[in-house]
């Protein structure tokens, strides 16, 4: 049986601390979101994940979800956990209170996440599905038809799902052919089979608001041509009470690899009722508004996995004894010492617990600029802050998700033989974890985007000013002799990614396969810079809270030494990611396709 402590701690720190969210809550109309209140959320959140929702994590993947007669069953306990959820409120955590939300931030609801998610991925896929058509449908939809909907599924009562996906058409979305034939009411008739559909049937809620990508009949060719569709599982009448079963039946759901007690679903849509939400043949345009939140969202799955493994690995090698330490014995009265004394070990956890507190404080501060995007009286804050998440939006889902899945890996590692057994549970995390560098985009479309379209988006102007922004950190600390631990292996890796970004600039235009073939280098190089400012920020501010002399003085020293591991252990990659994005294309596109 594996264990979950919430790190509501660290996540205080990295909101009140850090980020210092109290100097934005009044400019971002935050006004009940106080330390005080924030620490709490992260308290009560930690104890529902760590109670209710990780109890249920391995029987859930042991029994699975069910199909019977198209109805799909979810593992014993899913359906009282996620009345637990709904009935105290968590999922209208950051949704305006207009439609019953409590209107907290995405500082705070977006860190929430990952304490549900670390406890119970598959189980907090069925919330995070519905918060991201929420979201999509409070974009793009009329207001009668957010009055109508969003009250309803803004705390899951109605739960959502996107549906894109068809057997021909993965990432190449302009290839589907679900159809959606216009009714003389203003409806329209929706007909096709979409798969892999997350959370697509079950019967935790009363109804499923299913958001469908299909094609009016005078479409335009490929993706200029797709419309979305709202299509729930019952009818919805004017009053907002539910009518008959809708045309749209699950016939079949996934074998998978892992997150076996999420339902992944074969949906047939037989005539189907809906209605479109935005304008036709621009359906992609309002599903990205969903998609892009789902790949934060992901990217936060991966720091989650990798909390959940690090810790189980943690209490693994403090217990486990074996051999003997090399400098020395600690347990002279017992046969073998506990394997945390092995420096191999040691540096298995602890290249865990850089990334994880890394990437902790990089979500966090990707939230905050997502309230300033959406909050911020000031016009150019608001732009600037957008031009950060679309920069970083590939690099959160890429980087966390990679080192998420090598976090898991690395706890069966720690466990050995018995990290193989599923009786421990740690084998779990592995299978997991392996989806979230998949869907939403694979990580190599991710690179992609990031390479082909964030670099070069309006001249550049993120990515130079993102440059600029690390640029003024590492000049903040100054001579301080304290901080050259840090600033100094950042200055280094900060000139390895400004030249990698200068290359593709040159090389990229003239050979586009240059682009792809250095792009998911490029990634990592992005993302181990990006966590690795966080660290500089995350170094001052402890240090800081040393010298006004904090009673938490073994926390602000811990994290300092954990940051100086990233520093040693993870930045100077930079120099090996960049030979290589310098090598280009031309030998792994010189091989001939026929001699692979």
């Amino acid at each position: 049986m594996t264990i979950y402590n919430a790190p509501a701690r660290d996540l205080s720190f990295v909101v009140n601390e850090l980020l210092n969210f109290e100097q934005h809550r009044e400019e971002l109309g935050f006004e009940d979101a106080d330390p005080a209140t924030i620490s709490a959320i992260f308290e009560e959140a930690g104890k529902l994940a760590s109670d209710v929702f990780h109890p249920i994590n391995q029987s859930g993947d042991e029994q699975g979800c069910r199909l019977e007669d198209g109805e799909v069953f979810t593992p014993d306990g899913f359906k009282e956990a996620f009345k637990q959820y709904t009935d105290s409120g968590w999922g209208g955590l950051n949704a305006p209170e207009e439609y019953g939300g409590q209107g907290m931030p995405h500082t705070v609801s977006f860190l929430v996440s990952e304490l549900f998610t670390g406890a119970n991925h598959s189980f907090y896929m069925y919330p995070s599905l519905t918060h991201g058509a929420f979201g999509a449908i409070a974009t793009w939809a009329d207001e009668e038809t957010k009055q109508l909907y969003l009250p309803k599924m803004v705390n899951c009562e109605w739960t959502g799902t996107m549906n894109l996906t068809e057997s021909h058409a993965g990432t190449d979305l302009g290839m589907i052919r679900t159809k959606a034939i216009p009714q003389d009411n203003g409806k329209y008739r929706i007909t096709g089979n979409k798969i892999f559909i997350s959370c697509g049937e079950h019967q935790m809620g009363e109804n499923i608001v299913h958001l469908v990508l299909a094609k009016l009949p005078d479409a335009p060719e490929g993706s200029r041509g797709i419309s979305m569709f709202i299509v729930p599982k019952f009818l919805v009448g004017d009053d907002g009470t539910l009518g008959a079963r809708n045309g749209v039946r699950c016939s079949s759901i996934e074998h998978k690899m892992g997150i076996n007690a999420s339902a992944t679903c074969v949906l047939d849509f037989e005539d189907a009722e809906g209605f479109m939400i935005g304008k036709p043949n621009e359906g992609l345009k309002a599903m990205f508004t969903m998609m892009n939140s789902a790949r934060l969202g992901v990217g936060i799955e991966g720091l989650g996995t990798a909390e959940v493994s690090y810790q189980n690995a943690v209490v693994y090698a403090k217990d486990r004894i074996q051999g003997k330490a090399v400098d020395g014995r600690k347990l002279p009265e017992k046969p073998a010492d506990p394997i945390i004394h092995h420096p191999d070990v040691r540096r298995m956890l602890l290249g865990m617990r850089s990334f994880i507190e890394g990437a902790r404080a990089l979500a966090g501060y990707t939230a905050l600029q997502i309230d300033i995007s959406h909050c911020h009286p000031d016009e150019q804050a608001r732009q600037n802050a957008e031009d950060f998440l679309g920069l970083m939006t590939p690099v959160v889902k890429g980087f966390f998700t990679d080192e998420g899945t090598a976090a898991a890996n690395t706890a069966v590692q720690v466990y050995g033989g018995h990290g193989y057994i599923k009786e421990h549970g740690v084998e779990q995390f592995a299978r997991d974890a392996r989806i979230s560098q998949i869907y939403e985009g694979t990580n190599g479309i991710q690179a992609m985007d990031l390479v082909g379209r964030k670099l070069g988006l309006n001249g550049g102007r993120a990515v130079m000013a993102y440059f600029q922004e690390v640029g003024a950190l590492l000049k903040s600390a100054g001579d301080d002799e304290a901080m050259q631990p840090y600033t100094q292996p950042m200055a280094a890796a900060l000139a390895s990614l400004q030249k990698a970004t200068q290359w593709f600039m040159q090389n990229a235009m003239q050979d586009p396969t240059n682009a792809g073939a250095g792009a998911v280098d490029f990634l990592r190089l992005f993302g181990i810079v990006a966590v690795g400012a966080m660290w500089v920020r995350m170094a001052q501010t402890c240090q800081k809270a040393l010298a006004d002399g904090s009673s938490d003085k073994a926390f602000y020293e811990t994290k300092l030494s954990v940051g100086r591991f990233y520093m040693e252990h993870f930045v100077p990659e930079h120099t090996s990611l960049l030979a290589r994005i310098e090598t280009g294309s031309e030998t792994m596109m010189g091989i001939a396709a026929e001699a692979f």
